[in-house]
Order: structure tokens, then C-alpha cells, then sequence
């Protein structure tokens, strides 16, 4: 697909005193991960490419005043002791204003409906409307931690986001792109403004830098590229998330526990789906272990609550309880479910401090190298406001992501476009799994039929 790239701007946040923000535990330990590569697609605004390129400019521009970190880049120090030798290095951001980039691009002969093709794989040019291919976020020493893409369609415009993921996780990331929206609309402020200041597991204020046991972090960082994956958006509706609950319920009542009927959730029952129908589509040994993860947000699980508004990653992968592949499947829908659940209601302020210091002892830089082959991951969340980040000429048609972060057994879930409690899943498996997950009749039975896109025609 020839994508021509015609532009590149930087946009920076009025001067302000120069200083720099130390990363904590959660943050450090995504140095070596991609950076987020979410997207969204767009009717045409009933104005010029040049237009919208200075209209999105100047609303960044503002929301850049609040969310100034994202402006600048990393910077690592190196600690020593009175002798002058190094004990170690911390890594902060360093707030100057260095700026965001906005480049503009057009992809010829390219239309929205060859970006979201019905009842097929996410097609792969999607991931060329994202720029920064291959970085991981220890690049934002010197890479921008910020960069949107403009792509300008035959009839619409996808907004692609590249937005390094040591500065926050995806709930402050979110909330970043809604302010910026928010201006774009005639939003005077970002209300709330952000909370800027780093969490310590002491609640010392400002928090003390981490610092690792060695002198520079180039050794810890990998470049690891998973193998060919396809992926694939499908939709659940509200009816078919209750009705997987539903299913729940029954067998864990029938089981005796009710307990855990009581607490069942639509991401439970979810969960559980992707996490069986997955294994089978694996073909796994009856005896090989798996566990279903998922990443969830510490923020209200902490004791006191981190604000919701709180800006960094304060984010954990929990798992089940390891179970054998022919015991999850033979269990049924209604245990892993409940496993499911049980994973959630033991993620507590305890388990997340117990957690940080382990990290302390033995600090870690995640890498695809920890992402487990037998086991599946739930990512994102439908919770994000992605529908409501409307630019001023209407809201989003459709979020897509770039390739980050992937790997086979992946689901990542977003808000179904319909509203009313639906999701859509993005659901990434090796070519062979996922033939195979296409055959799963459990799976596709809770798999809702799309309702097509509204016509691409921007509000005045």
C-alpha cells in the first residue's frame, strides 16, 4: 500500500521551569516493552487536511500545559557513593519541553472500508498508519514520547496514537487523548487536571527515584519481534455477555457454589471464554498447565486510592491459579469463570505492595521473553473512552491498534461502538490457532454479528 508521508510537525507546551519527574517500579519495568499504538478512525472533517493539521496542533498545544511530561523525554542518572563509584541508575522524565510530533500522511487509494473489512482479520496496512515501528520505551531518551499520525483516506482519516507506555499506563493515556479532544471541542482546561506526582509504596512526597543495581539499562532492553500473529475484532453484544453470565451462574450452582454466581461479571465470563476456547484452539496436552492473566488497574485497589486522574502506570498482570489443560476444559465455564473472579478479589492493597517490594529485591524489565506461551492475556479495556474522543467534526467510526505489544493468546478489549454495555475483542493468535479458534463452535455461538459502520460523513 503506498502511504506517503508529507509532514511532520513539534508541538510543545508554553515555557516553564525545567524539571524532572522520577519513574517509579510499575513504570521503569516497561522499558523494555513498545509503546502503546492505539488508533482511531475518523469520517473526513468537512474541512482541509491543513486545516485539521492546525486545528489538532493548537489543541495539543494547550493540553500539553497540563499534561507537560508528555512533551518531554527520559533521562537516566547514575548514582554513586562517596568514593565515586556507581551503586546504580535511575531513570526520570525530563520536563523541557522538548515536544510531541504530529505528521501528516496520505495513504492512496485507501478507503474506510478497507480498514475495517466485515467478518475478516484486521487488515495489515492498519499498521502502517503507525509511525515509530520497532521502538520500545527506553527510545524515549531520545525518540519523542509522543507521536500522532495523520492519515488522510479516500473518505475518512485515521488518527494513529504512538505514546510511550514507562510515562503512564492506558487509563492515563486515555484520559490524555479525551483532555486533548476536550480542547478541540472548546474545552478552556483540562478538568480534572491531571495528578502528576508519583506514587512511593512509603508515601514519601516527592517519591525517591528507583534506583537498579547496575549503571545504565541498555543491557536489560530487548528488541524480541513476535512470530506471524493474525488478528481479528469481534463483537460481543450486551445480550451475549448476559447471557455468558447467565451460563455461569447455572454451572457454578449446580456446582454448589454460590459464592461465586453471586460475584459473576461480564469480563469474568469473557474471560473465561477466550481463555478455554483458546486452549483448545492450541491443542494443548491434557496435562500442560495454563493460566488466563489480565492487566488491571491498582488505582482503587490501594490503600489510601490513588485519584482517578492519577498520571503513570499503576498497573498489574494477575493470573488464576494454574490449571491443567484438560482439567480447564472439562471444568467447564462456570470454574474458570469463577477463577477468574478469584484472581480479581485477591488483587489487594497488600498483594500490590507485597508485589512492588519483591520487585525491589529483583528488579525486572518486561520483555515478550515473559509473556507465557501456554497461557492467554487479557489486555486494554472496555472502560476506556475511546468513542467519546470526538476532535470537533464527530465522534470515532472505529479504534484499531498498531503492532505493539502482541502476542499469540492476547485479547485486548475495547468498548463495543454500539454502546450498552457491548465490547468488541481483539483477539490475536498465530495463523494455525487461530484456523482453529474459527472452528470453535462454544466460541463463535458468543461471537455477535457487527452492525456496519454509520455513513463517513464529518458534522459541520
Amino acid at each position: 500500500m503506498p502511504l506517503r508521508v508529507l509532514s511532520r510537525r513539534t508541538v510543545t507546551p508554553p515555557p516553564r521551569p525545567r524539571h524532572r519527574i522520577p519513574l517509579t517500579t510499575w513504570d521503569v519495568s516497561m522499558l523494555s516493552a513498545d509503546y502503546i499504538k492505539k488508533g482511531l478512525l475518523y469520517a473526513r472533517p468537512p474541512f482541509p487536511t491543513a486545516r485539521l493539521l492546525d486545528h489538532l496542533q493548537a489543541a495539543l498545544a494547550q493540553a500539553l500545559v497540563a499534561y507537560y511530561p508528555v512533551a518531554g523525554r527520559f533521562a537516566t542518572d547514575q548514582h554513586r557513593d562517596a568514593d565515586g563509584n556507581v551503586l546504580g541508575c535511575s531513570v526520570s522524565i525530563d520536563c523541557d519541553g522538548q515536544g510531541a510530533d504530529i505528521i501528516h500522511a496520505v495513504a492512496d487509494g485507501v478507503s474506510i472500508a478497507d480498514v475495517i473489512p466485515p467478518d475478516a482479520d484486521v487488515p495489515r496496512l492498519v499498521q502502517s498508519f503507525f509511525p515509530l515501528d520497532g521502538a520500545v520505551n527506553h527510545d524515549g531518551h531520545h525518540l519523542p514520547l509522543f507521536v500522532v499520525q495523520v492519515t488522510d483516506l479516500t473518505d475518512g482519516v485515521f488518527l494513529a496514537f504512538v505514546y510511550n507506555h514507562a510515562l503512564s499506563d492506558g487509563t492515563a493515556f486515555w484520559d490524555f487523548l479525551n483532555a486533548w479532544a476536550g480542547i478541540a471541542r472548546g474545552s478552556l482546561s483540562v478538568s480534572p487536571p491531571p495528578l502528576l506526582e508519583r506514587w512511593s509504596p512509603d508515601g514519601l512526597t516527592p517519591p525517591p527515584p528507583v534506583v537498579l543495581p547496575c549503571p545504565d539499562l541498555t543491557g536489560l532492553i530487548e528488541r524480541l519481534s513476535p512470530p506471524p500473529l493474525r488478528e481479528r475484532m469481534l463483537h460481543f453484544s450486551a445480550e451475549s455477555l448476559e447471557a455468558l453470565k447467565d451460563r455461569a451462574r447455572r454451572e457454578l450452582l449446580a456446582a454448589g457454589d454460590a459464592a461465586g454466581a453471586a460475584a459473576v461479571t461480564k469480563f469474568q465470563a469473557l474471560s473465561s471464554l477466550v481463555w478455554r476456547c483458546f486452549t483448545r484452539a492450541r491443542r494443548k496436552a491434557p496435562d500442560q498447565s495454563t493460566v488466563c492473566r489480565a492487566a488491571i488497574n491498582n488505582r482503587t485497589r490501594l490503600r489510601p486510592q490513588l485519584p482517578a486522574e492519577y498520571f503513570g502506570n499503576t498497573i498489574y498482570a494477575i493470573s488464576t491459579e494454574a490449571v491443567t489443560a484438560g482439567d480447564l476444559l472439562a471444568r467447564g465455564h462456570g470454574w474458570a469463570t469463577a477463577a477468574v473472579g478469584r484472581a480479581v478479589a485477591a488483587h489487594t492493597d497488600a498483594d500490590i505492595r507485597a508485589r512492588v517490594a519483591a520487585w525491589m529485591d529483583k528488579p525486572v524489565v518486561y520483555t515478550l521473553r515473559y509473556f507465557d506461551p501456554n497461557g492467554v492475556m487479557m489486555g486494554s479495556s472496555p472502560r476506556f473512552e475511546m468513542y467519546g474522543c470526538d476532535f470537533g467534526w464527530g465522534p470515532p467510526l472505529a479504534p484499531r491498534s498498531g503492532r505493539a505489544n502482541k502476542f499469540d493468546g492476547k485479547a485486548s478489549l475495547y468498548p463495543g461502538r454500539e454502546g450498552g454495555g457491548s465490547i468488541d475483542a481483539e483477539v490475536v493468535l498465530t495463523p494455525e490457532h487461530m484456523a482453529l479458534l474459527e472452528q470453535d463452535d462454544e466460541f463463535w455461538a458468543a461471537v455477535s454479528p457487527d452492525k456496519p459502520c454509520p455513513p463517513a460523513v464529518g458534522k459541520n
